[in-house]
């Protein structure tokens, strides 16, 4: 008698095309990944409420696994993301333009993590630059994008890469032609991200030799 009702449900939920949307939210790789929960709760997380970066899916599960203890990072941009790489690497600087927001994601950040406050224009640009060190990691997710990435790729070290975030925005094409005139080849992660149901892109530039082994 269960059975048939179940069966029942999910006939009605079929013919009234609800049926893969309650299937998602039960057992569904959404449900794994922590989609429905970043989208209620309008924070970039996984299922157990943990920081996620803003990335597409793909590109975080193939990110992961490759981030090594001894990193440097720097990151144009700054939020879950920034606390997500500091639990990985030796320490992430990020840089962030709007005193609102800093105030809010500044004491949820780590020991090893350096936050910089950097007005929008050339000084948030080169902030980069400014600690004098060269980042294993560049993370161009904050404003200014293509002056940001084209400045960045010469802060980088030898097997370094740069991490470009919605990348398949017309506006962005200047980036990654430079990227590509400089020699870095381009890998691309299409999909859904965190709290919001678009497909987007993600792109990492790198080298032979690069710290990610691609």
């Amino acid at each position: 008698m269960l059975k048939q009702i179940k069966n029942s449900a999910w006939g009605l939920l079929n013919k009234i095309g609800l049926g893969g949307s309650v299937q998602l939210y039960l057992d569904g790789a959404l449900k794994q990944y922590g989609w429905f929960k970043s989208f209620h709760s309008k924070q970039s997380v996984d299922a157990s409420g943990n920081p996620l970066p803003w990335y597409t899916y793909p590109f975080i599960l193939f990110l992961k696994p490759r981030l090594k203890p001894d990193f440097v990072v720097f990151e144009y941009g700054s939020g879950n993301s920034t606390i997500w790489y500091a639990s990985q690497v030796r320490y992430i600087t990020a840089v962030e333009h709007e005193s609102g927001w800093i105030k809010q994601i500044a004491p949820k950040l780590p020991s090893n993590t350096i936050l910089l406050e950097k007005p929008l224009g050339e000084t948030y640009i080169r902030a980069v630059q400014s600690t004098g060190d060269l980042y294993h990691i560049v993370v161009v997710d904050g404003r200014n994008r293509v002056k940001c990435a084209i400045f960045a790729s010469d802060f980088l070290t030898d097997d370094g890469v740069i991490i470009l975030d919605n990348s398949e925005r017309p506006w962005y094409t200047a980036a990654k032609e430079y990227l590509a005139a400089k020699g870095f080849r381009r890998l691309d992660f299409i999909g859904m991200t965190p709290i919001v149901g678009i497909e987007t892109c993600t792109s990492v530039f790198y080298r032979d030799g690069n710290c990610l082994g691609i």
